[in-house]
């Protein structure tokens, strides 16, 4: 860590007279902290920073930890002289580490696959899953069996008819006979029978098929129904026997261990959406803002938010305890909700609505 050039006595805080190094612990989260390709550092909490440390008179340099855990360690560890990004300030962490005041109001939300989210009338794919779905094999089975029977005996008794409405080998005969099963089965019969017979067989089969037919689309569609209810997912309760990732170590963490959710720990976020996008998850829960900029963004139609913000929570820098730079960075940050340029800021980064405002449940 860079050293720390001390004040002379009776300098103010972040007066020119006070040119202070300051080592700031960060890691890289869309939309707080990024870093561009010809390697500056940006984002929400770089640009708040950065505003703060110029009206202080302070320099800052900037150490990558890859996770929350490694900024807060490095604050306790004294390799770095505050954390700064989308951190949480919980009762568990006040207990090892100061906070600053909150730097923006969040919480968790729930993102989606966006085929979750689509329409009940279904594309292609949506197609393509009913037609070769479980129910939909068991119940075309079921009407194929039950048509061999009635074929059979239609067959063996229209073949002898002087003028036989099927063939009188087995072969077409009874694929026609087959076919007027399955067409009575539908409602759809070309053939009349010409023996009484089968005339009776026939008026018998057609109101068997009436029931079957009926039995089968209501069954077909509480099936489709539940189906539905299953897959939608509008708020941590129906999270419940999902697949669900999360970023160890983080609030949203605790919050499903809490809940009794069982969810896979990733060490980033962008390990959570490569589950949700490529691996089938049905949700990733997380920082409100975080998802909201990445589903407005990289993730535009692959992720979308389901349901509102919940376990609202505050996000602000974390010190060691009893750090002097605690006063003049509140102090600071007070004058620049004062003044506008703490709104200027967020805007540019979360647009002119609240970042984590749960009047959009999507």
């Amino acid at each position: 860590m860079a050293p720390t050039v001390a004040p002379r006595a009776g300098a103010q805080p972040g007066s020119d007279s006070d040119p202070r190094q300051v080592t700031v612990a960060v890691h890289t989260l869309e939309p707080f902290v990024m870093k561009t390709k010809a390697g500056e550092w940006t984002g929400f909490s770089i640009d708040l920073w950065t505003e703060i440390a110029n009206r202080l008179g302070w320099s800052t340099e900037y150490l990558d930890t890859g996770d929350v855990r490694g900024q807060l360690a490095a604050v306790t560890d004294d390799r770095a002289d505050l954390a700064v990004g989308a951190i949480s300030l919980t009762a568990q962490r006040e207990q090892s580490f100061d906070f600053s005041q909150p730097t923006l109001d969040a919480g968790l939300q729930i993102m989606v696959p966006v085929h979750h989210t689509r329409a009940s009338v279904p594309g292609l794919g949506g197609y393509l899953d009913l037609l070769f779905s479980r129910t939909m094999l068991i119940w075309l089975s079921a009407a194929i069996v039950v048509s061999v029977i009635p074929a059979h005996v239609f067959w063996l008794i229209e073949r002898r008819s002087a003028n036989p409405v099927v063939a009188r080998s087995y072969f077409p005969g009874i694929v026609q006979a087959f076919g007027w099963g399955i067409g009575s089965l539908v409602g759809k019969n070309s053939r009349l029978p010409t023996r009484v017979t089968t005339r009776a067989l026939a008026i018998l089969w057609g109101f068997a098929g009436i029931v079957f037919v009926s039995f089968y689309s209501a069954n077909l569609s509480a099936t489709l129904t539940v189906a539905k209810l299953e897959s939608k997912i509008a708020g941590p309760a129906d999270l419940y026997g999902k697949s669900v990732a999360t970023v160890a170590d983080t609030t949203a963490a605790s919050y499903l261990r809490d809940m009794g959710i069982d969810a896979t720990e990733t060490r980033t976020i962008d390990d959570c959406y490569h589950l949700l996008e490529t691996e089938g998850y049905d949700a990733v829960v997380f920082d409100a803002p975080v998802l909201r900029y990445y589903a407005a963004h990289r993730g535009e139609g692959v992720a979308a938010l389901a349901g509102p913000v919940f376990q609202d929570e505050s996000q602000g820098y974390v010190f060691a305890i009893n750090s002097p730079l605690r006063k003049p960075i509140n102090q600071t940050l007070f004058r620049m909700r004062e003044d506008g340029t703490y709104n200027l800021i967020k805007e540019k980064w979360f647009g002119d609505d609240e970042a984590v405002s749960a009047n959009n449940p999507n």
